[in-house]
């Protein structure tokens, strides 16, 4: 998921316009072939949400979490099939192990959270064109069924009928808007603020307003439905991978060392007694460079899991000095066929940039975008 500044978003335009006049003039598949012999980098795709754009003004969750529509998934798909060497990001950990060089064209596939729609329309898709791909989980909701934080969160603040928001935490303190548009730029902005304050106090802050507003999250609509265990037992029968997200998607380098530590010895656990193979992958929730440094990557690390996924966009020249922080691709809605293509293709030029925060350490030091 990534939010843009007006200015990114321009630039953005202008990405998707590029990528869509060089995926019509043909020029894409040399510029793949050309690249291929020279860079051989790993490339892995992050989705989130696979579902048809809905009516923002009646669609009460984060719009931001659609990553594109099914018919357009199809067609990424199909584009990887035919281009490029899809594979398992289990089978990338051991060629790594086993000291071997990835084949040119690498790109592994990956989702997110464990929304239902992964299991009701990403699952069919990849399994009728017979592509690989992993599955992050936050275990504590498939547990519940419980809706993910961040998301109550947005529907809370689009449903409530509060007339104002106070968030000392957040140092906000306004008239609720009027607008639904207005509420929604609005909770874009707590969710950035968010990100600066402890993984604790981010839940004691959801569960505050839920109590005030009574919009308890054990009664969620199923527009924002988790997936299940069987759900999930049924695509790792058919060859899917399942990884960890955490156990209730908190920002780990949000946690205190200790509870940092169980929250992934327990996302773990509780894969491998769910599942029947040992849970080797990790993806660390939200991903950016607040959310995961060395500790976490350590703690990762030791606790058994073979690599790990953060959601820092760009691709891995030599993924064995960063298998614990691999960089990532973010595919988001309005990207066309075109535009897709070319990022594929062009990845420093033609994906999403990355914010980056100073915050005293750089836990992908050894990364290369």
């Amino acid at each position: 998921m990534v939010k843009m500044t007006i200015a990114e978003g321009r630039a953005s335009g202008i990405r998707g316009r590029l990528g869509e006049l060089c995926y019509s003039s043909g020029l894409l598949h040399s510029l793949q072939r050309a690249r291929s012999w020279w860079r051989k980098d790993l490339r892995i795709l992050a989705y989130h949400r696979i579902m048809d754009y809905p009516d923002p003004d009646t669609y009460d969750f984060d719009l931001e979490l659609i990553s594109t529509s099914p018919e357009r998934f199809h067609d990424q798909m199909s584009l990887l099939r035919r281009r490029f060497r899809p594979m398992r990001l289990t089978d990338v950990a051991e060629a790594l192990d086993a000291g071997e060089a990835l084949p040119p064209d690498a790109v592994a596939v990956t989702f997110d959270d464990g929304y239902d729609d992964n299991y009701r329309v990403a699952f069919p898709i990849l399994r009728d064109l017979g592509i690989p791909a992993t599955f992050f989980v936050s275990t504590g909701h498939i547990d519940t069924g419980k809706p993910f934080l961040y998301d109550w969160l947005v529907h809370m603040l689009l449903r409530t009928g509060a007339p104002s928001l106070v968030l000392p935490e957040l140092n906000i303190d306004m008239p609720m808007p009027a607008r639904r548009d207005e509420k929604r730029a609005l909770a874009g902005l707590v969710l950035l603020r968010m990100k600066d304050i402890s993984a604790l106090e981010q839940s004691a802050m959801i569960d505050r307003l839920e109590r005030d507003w009574r919009m308890p999250s054990l009664c969620a609509p199923a527009q924002c439905r988790p997936m299940t265990w069987d759900q999930l037992r049924e695509m790792h029968a058919a060859g899917y991978e399942i990884g960890s997200h955490g156990v209730y998607h908190r920002m780990l380098a949000k946690l205190p060392e200790d509870e940092m530590i169980r929250e992934i010895r327990a996302s773990k656990a509780t894969l491998d007694r769910e599942l029947p193979e040992r849970a080797a992958l990790m993806s660390y929730p939200v991903g950016g460079d607040r959310s995961f440094n060395q500790s976490v990557i350590e703690a990762t690390r030791e606790a058994g899991f073979r690599a790990a996924c953060s959601y820092i966009c760009g691709t891995n020249a030599d993924p064995s000095t960063n298998r614990y922080a691999l960089y990532r691709l973010p595919v988001e809605r309005d990207m066309g066929p075109g535009w897709f293509a070319a990022m594929l293709t062009l990845p420093k030029l033609m994906s999403y940039p990355t914010i980056h925060h100073e915050t005293g350490s750089d836990p992908v030091a050894a990364c290369s975008p």
